[in-house]
């Protein structure tokens, strides 16, 4: 296939007969499924499947991470039509990645919710699938992460993020997108030991033992040192990646709820996760993508970027399995 199929591919997240290969549909034009990935429910064959989860209930500032799904399966359609970058191979082509579609739930039906999620997510883990989400606030994770661990048993985690999330919140029924680490470690899905979050730049009395790699130190010690600070805490372990692309600087990504400057770069973000090749990670997410806050449309794109590298590590570690 080559870009001149424009003139005859279109709709290929519904018209595409193979999970495999890349789609060169003009990219104004046409469904926009992630990375024009065909929508299925089917996960039989699959080895990733992307979702949404276009949630948000309670943010510290501005709402709108329910447009975040859509905004970067639009934003995805500049990304289809090559392999990703600094790869050295196309994860597109050798896997058999869907767009698994959205979580559907009732809007009026809050205390509903994180039971959603997990029997959403339970259902893609359960099949054997690698899930990377589109969220939504950043509440979405816990529910993952227990969906996770029902899989997997205690799991490593590494959150890019500007906020440890870890603020005391020992009411388990609330649902607040601050919180999710705290209650990922004190319900013991997580492993504190074996947890680190890059990028933070906001205090916070009690980090309950993960270990912190702020912005200023990622800047200081650059990529590698902080790639060697990153596996050394999670080793091995069955791990999984959540990404609040506000752990990017406000002028790579402005539109999100809470964000805070000094914070990374995108090239810094690419590299970093690109530099964590041969990790065993089980899923990813990437969340607060707020539209509604940022008509360029950049934080989408970085959003739809993030999501790529994710599946692209993803796939390495699953040929390696394979290998």
């Amino acid at each position: 296939m080559a870009l001149e199929d424009a003139k005859t591919q279109v709709d290929q997240a519904f018209t595409r007969a193979e999970a495999r290969g890349l789609s060169f549909e003009n990219t104004f034009g046409g469904a926009t499924s992630f990375l024009r990935r065909r929508y299925t429910k089917d996960l039989a064959g699959a080895q990733i499947a992307v979702t949404g989860i276009p949630f948000d209930q309670a943010v510290t500032n501005r709402p709108g991470t329910r447009f975040g799904p859509r905004a970067i399966r639009e934003a995805s359609t500049l990304q289809a039509f090559d392999a990703p970058y600094g790869w050295g191979y196309d994860p597109f082509s050798e896997l058999a990645i869907v767009d698994y579609g959205d979580m559907p739930f009732d809007y009026a039906n809050v205390p509903e919710v994180p039971g959603r999620i997990e029997a959403h997510l339970g259902a893609i883990f359960g099949a054997g699938v690698v899930p990377i989400t589109l969220g939504g606030d950043h509440f979405i994770t816990l529910p993952i992460l227990r969906a996770a661990a029902a899989k997997h048993g205690k799991i490593a985690l590494v959150q890019f993020d500007a906020h440890s999330d870890t603020w005391a919140d020992d009411d388990m029924d609330r649902i607040d997108h601050g919180t999710f680490l705290y209650k990922a470690i004190k319900s013991g899905v997580v492993k504190a030991e074996n947890t680190v979050s890059v990028g933070i730049r906001t205090d916070n009395p009690d980090t309950l033992g993960v270990t912190i790699v702020d912005a200023p130190s990622v800047h200081r010690e650059g990529v590698e040192a902080t790639l060697e600070r990153i596996r050394a805490v999670v080793g091995d372990k069955p791990c999984y990646i959540t990404f609040d692309i506000d752990g990017l600087d406000p002028a790579f990504a402005p539109g999100t709820g809470t964000p805070v400057w000094g914070g990374l770069a995108s090239w810094q973000a690419a590299e970093l996760l690109r530099g964590l090749k041969g990790i065993n990670l089980i899923g990813g997410d990437v969340v607060e993508v707020s539209p509604p806050y940022d008509p360029t449309g950049v934080t989408a794109i970085a959003g739809a970027h993030v999501a790529t590298e994710l599946i692209a590590l993803a796939g390495w570690g699953l040929r390696e399995g394979a290998a």
